[in-house]
């Protein structure tokens, strides 16, 4: 590994040797906003990216695990997910002793984030405990467990933003972790998109979760192992909740993207890494033969939305009310279009490409993304 001299200290290329040497040199107590190296600087947040990819990983095996197999807490899955959230722990407690890195709210956004987190796990242990199967995505545990990483995240873009130098690392790193932030917000919609593919699985007799899990889901309700009971642990969330979060929140994230990053088309840039995510693990689930999800293909156009509003709106509200309009004209209509590939690509086959969308939220999504920029601007 190379090494760089950064005034009269030799920083190692190794990840190891680069730990010691911090401890070696910076571990003591001080207040937040001590000055950083920026050797350290770099280090620690590329610390968080891997702690973050590791909780991708496991999150995005987890939802696939759960539509397969009954819960286990010491699944693969969760193991992955507890590497990244041990990464995070001591990056925080590094930050919190030292102050380094951080200033004084992005750091409490760092620790009310990590504490919620560490809240709402055993919770839902608990939960799963009492009420057994908890399929859905959005259980109340399940969503403190989103927020508490959500606001751990904007902690870390915080801090980023504040201390790290303008130039091509400040926006790549910047543009990862807004990746992360919008699959953190994005995570619940994929209950609808494993569980519609799960249904029609069911439905043509190849059932992709294993017959204890579809006996585990129909004795709950006191069902027999019909379609009735399939529907309700795969699809049991309205038709409206999916594309008013899919594309109204995702907007709002991504308005705030292009709003931090700053470049022509960083809100495309983000939502299309994220669609390219999950087109990337999609065929190492179905080869290794867990289930696969229909794919939100439409989010690259929510992205290419708000980056054509910002470009051509001449002032606050003109963009406002131009990025409401193309986020809702490209993003029902991808959606609609995605949700047709099916029909003209595959003619009868069992199977969906998008889930079902109750497109009365356009509506909705017209009227509240520019209201809520708006007013989270002022």
């Amino acid at each position: 590994m190379t090494q760089a001299i950064q005034g009269d200290v030799v920083v190692p290329g190794n990840p190891v040797a680069k730990t010691k040497l911090f401890f070696k040199l910076y571990w003591h107590r001080g207040a937040p906003g001590q000055p950083t190296p920026p050797w350290v600087l770099r280090f620690a947040y590329g610390m968080w990216l891997v702690a973050f990819t590791f909780k991708v990983l496991g999150s995005s095996w987890d939802v696939s695990w759960h539509f397969k197999f009954i819960r286990d807490d010491f699944a693969p899955p969760h193991l992955i997910n507890t590497v990244g959230t041990g990464i995070v722990i001591v990056l925080v407690m590094i930050h919190t002793y030292t102050g380094l890195g951080c200033d004084r709210r992005s750091l409490r956004l760092m620790q009310w984030g990590l504490g919620l987190f560490l809240i709402a796990a055993p919770l839902d242990v608990i939960n799963h405990r009492i009420n057994g199967l908890d399929l859905t995505s959005w259980s109340p545990t399940h969503l403190l467990l989103y927020f508490g990483t959500a606001v751990m995240l904007a902690g870390v873009i915080d801090g980023w933003i504040k201390l790290a130098e303008p130039g091509r690392l400040r926006t790549l790193v910047l543009t990862g972790l807004w990746a992360f932030f919008l699959e953190n917000m994005f995570f619940p919609n994929e209950q609808q998109e494993y569980g519609i593919l799960g249904l029609r699985a069911w439905e043509r007799g190849a059932p992709e979760a294993e017959p204890s899990l579809l006996s585990f889901a129909a004795q709950q309700i006191g069902h027999p192992v019909d379609r009735t009971a399939v529907l309700h642990f795969t699809m049991p969330i309205p038709d409206w909740v999916y594309p008013l979060w899919g594309i109204g929140m995702s907007a709002l994230v991504l308005l705030l993207v292009r709003h931090t990053v700053g470049q022509r088309w960083s809100a495309t840039v983000v939502a299309g890494a994220y669609v390219a995510y999950r087109a990337l693990i999609w065929p190492l689930l179905v080869v290794s033969t867990f289930p696969a999800s229909a794919i939100p293909f439409y989010l690259v156009f929510v992205g290419f939305a708000v980056d054509l509003g910002a470009r051509f709106g001449r002032t606050a509200s003109g963009r406002a009310a131009l990025t409401g309009l193309l986020v809702t004209g490209l993003g029902y209509g991808a959606l609609w279009l995605q949700s047709q590939l099916r029909p003209w690509l595959l003619g009868d086959a069992h199977t969906e490409s998008a889930p079902p969308a109750a497109y009365w939220t356009a509506l909705v999504v017209l009227l509240a993304v520019p209201a809520l920029w708006l007013a989270g601007r002022r």
